[in-house]
């Protein structure tokens, strides 16, 4: 039990940043200047790594997706995208509404200029192979040509380069995720910023967890109107789901258990049985919650200029970067990250500080996101049996 808990992500970055602030205020400079050199060495290798992470999950996620496109799958794709386009813009006007109320302009001053003040003791300039857009275009134009193919070599070497990233985010990024997150932290509580950044983090945490309760009641009210049930029976049948994706902290590994709560509901086994696997993959509306409630509040912290028109290219963007995102803890985020920087802006320090965010609320995430395909789940299967009966 105690190995379990000591070896869960969340757990891990949790005590980075109480080490990082411990050693950000009792610690000498020099002591800080090393981790903070770990941070610009590992900031240079995620820079170099996230175009390739997008081209190494986006590419073949969107060529699988191609595979035998038949009327369900096009139904269930179009709904966990909506809902996901749902939960992001729902949750920017929340977030840009009531943040302001709490979040002080420059309650960082300027997150990078704080860190740059402990300058590392040394660094290293690792050059990405091409730029963060030029990858997005690149895994989209191949992986939509690759959908339309039946397997190929292209296909077989997409899917072979996916595994190596994936092992890259599994062995290398994730397990270095807490030591980077770490430098951050004792950067900021070297500065004298931790108190008003952590009082804020538990401001945004607590706001999104009963945000995310409100996504999944609006998912299954919805879900309820369309198939005539009782929203709240259909709601608390997948109880079990939930709290098992809160454990394990994976919608892939969550899906025998949400296999059998959304055949309580109703849903046919030949419906259960493709949707459900389907939208572990492609439906992270919780996900996408937090990671836009995450992007409007550091952009506050910060003092940045950002609008709708903004946010409305980011939150179309990530609906399809989410599809590509590995069935890892942090697995979203990442595959976020690089639009992240593209489209809002945001420097190492700033992605740092969301990666940080983000896990720290990874299960609950999770759990809203599977808890939403039992949604998704009732009203394919509605769609599908009127189908069948008017034909």
């Amino acid at each position: 039990m105690l190995k379990k808990i000591t070896s869960n992500l969340l757990f891990k970055v949790f005590i980075a940043i109480i080490l990082g602030i411990l050693i950000g205020l009792y610690l000498p400079e020099s002591v800080n200047r090393l981790f903070n050199t770990f941070k610009a060495v590992f900031s240079q290798f995620l820079g170099f790594a996230i175009p390739l992470i997008i081209l190494g999950l986006i590419m073949p996620a969107i060529a699988d997706l191609g595979k035998g496109a038949g009327k369900l799958l096009v139904i269930t794709a179009a709904i966990a995208y909506g809902s996901t386009l749902f939960s992001g813009f729902s949750t920017y006007f929340v977030a840009s509404g009531f943040f302001p109320s709490f979040i002080e302009a420059q309650t960082v001053q300027n997150v990078g200029e704080g860190v740059e003040k402990l300058s590392p003791f040394f660094s290293i300039t690792i050059l990405p192979v091409l730029d963060v857009m030029s990858a997005l275009v690149l895994a989209f134009v191949i992986g939509l040509g690759l959908a339309t193919q039946g397997e190929s070599s292209l296909k077989k070497v997409a899917n072979d380069f996916q595994k190596i990233i994936m092992l890259v985010i599994e062995k290398v990024i994730i397990p270095l995720l807490p030591l980077y997150i770490l430098g951050i932290f004792s950067a900021i509580a070297y500065n004298g910023q931790v108190e008003s950044v952590l009082s804020v983090f538990l401001k945004i945490i607590g706001i999104i967890f009963i945000m995310h309760f409100l996504l999944m009641l609006v998912q299954f009210i919805i879900a309820g109107a369309i198939t005539k049930q009782n929203p709240l029976k259909a709601l608390l049948n997948m109880a079990p789901a939930y709290l098992t994706a809160l454990g394990t902290q994976s919608s892939a590994a969550t899906i025998p258990v949400t296999l059998q709560q959304v055949q309580k509901n109703g849903v046919s086994p030949k419906v259960a049985n493709f949707v459900v696997p389907l939208c572990a993959t492609i439906h992270l509306a919780g996900s996408t919650m937090k990671i836009v409630a995450c992007a409007v509040a550091l952009m506050l912290m910060q003092g940045l200029d950002f609008n709708f028109t903004m946010f409305a290219g980011f939150v179309m963007m990530l609906g399809i970067a989410m599809v590509a995102a590995p069935g890892v803890p942090g697995g979203a985020i990442m595959a976020a990250v690089g639009i992240l920087q593209t489209m809002l802006g945001f420097n190492a320090e700033a992605q740092a500080l969301m990666i940080a965010l983000y896990i720290a609320m990874d299960s609950f995430g999770t759990a809203a996101n599977i808890t939403g395909d039992g949604a998704i789940a009732l009203i394919v299967n509605k769609i599908v049996n009127k189908d069948e009966v008017s034909a």
